[in-house]
């Protein structure tokens, strides 16, 4: 039976769009569905300021008029403006066991992509490295931490199949920790007796100052790294906004010398511990199983870390771990993910492996030419 493939330009379209990770993952144990509300939000062009620099088109698979795939093809301005190149992005690929609708679904978005100038259609990319990206092709025996993707081990023999090429793999790095590890407390009396920088949290009650600095900070310390996009003010306000939901302070941390600041890193607890339970449904009983979920969870993800490039060799990045991982014991978060880093990225590799971190899940990005 033929696959036809349909651009989603209504409301009911957008909402089967949504809707159809329900039908790939119904048995998938270890899939946690994401919030319905924030998937509506997140592609609602008034809604989210992403779309005020880029461009998005959504497609759906069907057969037999049975949506069976989707994928959204998207080009980000503000990436190609930076990085000088003319590369577009696929990403939300969702897609039944059938090989005929993933390449149905891919060909179309290479075709828009293509029509439109680019030369490279690189992803999965949801929508750029500040958002969720990478295809998990190693670690499928537990669920992904907050934030972090997840998708049936056939989508990497579709996408390879199709001709795709691995552009970067991304780590994800485990620690178990019930205490701090006496290696880890050497090294940091040792970058105590030399350190010229203070770590503090953030202040609640100072939070559009806060943002501002740390707004700052984030387009300073990761401009140098693979895939970087520089955030807007809005894009960037809009993503704590998301945030604030599910923060925790005593994780929260901003480095400064002699009052400036130089470095940012936080960590979230492992909410989808709990999200797993709501399938996506937070009305009519999801806020309150998570309320009262929220004191049982002992996961956190570093979900992200960095230092200003002249500030790098101060060992304020293990300053970070260290807080982090000393308040973590505390709370009896035991567990945590480090993520991701990418693979060429042996300083904060480095780091990480010395304190006892090992790396238990791989995510891949893949490009192809468009010619």
């Amino acid at each position: 039976m033929t696959v036809t493939i349909k651009q989603v330009n209504s409301k009911s379209e957008l909402n089967q769009f949504i809707k159809l990770p329900w039908k790939v993952y119904k048995n998938d144990i270890n899939w946690v569905a994401p919030l319905i509300s924030h998937m509506k939000s997140a592609f609602n062009p008034n809604k989210n300021p992403y779309f005020k620099h880029s461009e998005v088109q959504f497609f759906l698979a069907l057969k037999n008029n049975v949506v069976i795939g989707r994928i959204a093809a998207h080009i980000n301005r503000n990436h190609n403006k930076f990085h000088k190149d003319k590369v577009g992005f696929f990403g939300f690929f969702e897609c039944i066991p059938d090989y005929d609708a993933a390449q149905a679904l891919f060909d179309e978005a290479r075709n828009w992509l293509k029509n439109r100038g680019m030369e490279i259609i690189r992803g999965p990319m949801s929508f750029s490295t500040n958002d969720e990206c990478g295809l998990l092709v190693k670690g499928f025996n537990m669920p992904p931490m907050v934030m972090m993707t997840y998708n049936p081990q056939y989508y990497e023999s579709f996408i390879e199949k199709y001709g795709f090429k691995k552009a970067k793999d991304l780590y994800a790095y485990y620690i178990n920790l019930k205490k701090m590890p006496e290696r880890f407390d050497r090294i940091m009396k040792r970058v105590n007796k030399r350190k010229k920088f203070i770590l503090r949290k953030i202040n609640p009650k100072k939070m559009e100052e806060e943002i501002s600095t740390i707004f700052y900070i984030y387009n300073q310390a990761w401009q140098n790294n693979w895939g970087f996009v520089p955030m807007e003010e809005d894009e960037f306000r809009h993503l704590t906004k998301k945030l604030k939901l599910i923060i925790d302070y005593d994780f929260v941390f901003i480095a400064e010398i002699d009052g400036k600041p130089v470095g940012f890193s936080l960590s979230l607890p492992d909410i989808n511990q709990e999200l797993i339970k709501i399938k996506g449904r937070l009305f009519p009983f999801g806020w309150l199983k998570l309320l009262l979920a929220s004191k049982k969870i002992d996961r956190v993800r570093a979900i992200t870390l960095g230092v200003v490039k002249e500030y790098k060799n101060l060992g304020i990045d293990l300053a970070f771990y260290y807080e982090t991982i000393k308040n973590a014991i505390k709370k009896g978060c035991a567990r945590g993910e480090m993520s991701w880093v990418l693979e060429d990225n042996i300083r904060m590799r480095r780091p990480l492996e010395k304190i006892g971190a090992e790396i238990y899940k791989t995510y891949r990005i893949y490009d192809m030419k468009l010619n």
